[in-house]
């Protein structure tokens, strides 16, 4: 009688234990679920964000506002951040003109190492890059306003008009 009574404690206790560890798989479950929407809804603004700073540089160049040497190391950089499926993943052959202007100028002085530059140096630099750019200025230009096109429905920011 002891041995049957033993096993029916025992058979009752693995029971309870199968169940709570059912229930903790379950909870487990639901906070991966959990992590991963709040990882989806945090990379969405993070790419909301890049495109809104993308949208801005586009309109720049566009514009002529700043130089397009500039514009393209900033796009070409910034666009390497985004994340999940609005990532551009070759850029250097959706963007050409783009792509091959920064590679000509990513490696040029920028800043006080330009001014820390003999003036035939930084004369050099100027000289390369504004031929490329005056080579590249209209495919450049067309691929901002394509690019501009492009992420313009991806951008979730509230669009703010100046009257």
């Amino acid at each position: 009688m002891n041995i049957i009574l033993l096993s029916v404690v025992a058979c009752v206790i693995i029971a309870g234990l199968a169940a709570y560890a059912g229930y903790l798989l379950f909870q487990l479950k639901q906070q991966k679920k959990l992590q991963a929407h709040h990882r989806a809804i945090a990379i969405e603004k993070r790419n909301a964000n890049i495109f809104e700073s993308v949208n801005v540089l586009c309109m720049t160049g566009i514009q002529g506002q700043c130089d397009l040497s500039e514009i393209s190391i900033r796009v070409y950089c910034i666009m390497d951040y985004l994340q999940g499926d609005e990532r551009v993943q070759n850029f250097d052959d959706e963007y050409p003109a783009i792509a091959e202007l920064y590679h000509v100028v990513k490696d040029m002085a920028r800043g006080e190492s330009r001014q820390e530059l003999p003036k035939r140096d930084r004369m050099q630099q100027n000289f390369t890059r504004m031929k490329a750019e005056s080579r590249l200025n209209d495919s450049i230009v067309e691929e901002l306003k394509a690019l501009k096109q492009r992420i313009a429905p991806l951008n979730n920011q509230i669009s703010i008009q100046m009257v």
